[in-house]
């Protein structure tokens, strides 16, 4: 049976987390644990977090360990943009996109 949990508004790039995502996306849930812990972007921390999560609430619904489990899907999703302004040069601005996005970690048994 398939768990997930979703982390919505995460103050980062899309681009950013999916770079990480890619790395950890089918792996076994303890070893992506491991190669999150020691990876130096600060979106592995987000991912991470929300991995822990799925793989809780797995075991609170189906009493299966999270050693038997592995990270079905991983989906890295656009969320709102924040936009402000920078002044520039002559009275000019320029815009800056604050972008967000929504990570969701589905989680099952090992096959």
């Amino acid at each position: 049976m398939r768990t997930r949990a979703v982390a919505k508004y995460v103050g980062m790039s899309p681009l950013k987390l999916s770079l990480v995502a890619r790395e950890v996306r089918g792996k076994r849930v303890e070893e992506a644990l491991s190669i999150l812990e020691f990876h130096t972007s600060p979106a592995a921390r987000a991912i991470a977090k929300v991995i822990k999560s799925a793989a809780f609430n797995a075991e609170n619904s189906t009493n299966v360990p999270a050693s038997e489990m592995a990270i079905v899907g991983l989906y890295i999703d656009k969320g709102p943009n924040m936009k402000r302004f920078r002044p520039q040069a002559r009275g000019r601005v320029s815009p800056i996109l604050k972008r967000s996005s929504h990570i969701t970690v589905e989680v099952d048994m090992e096959e």
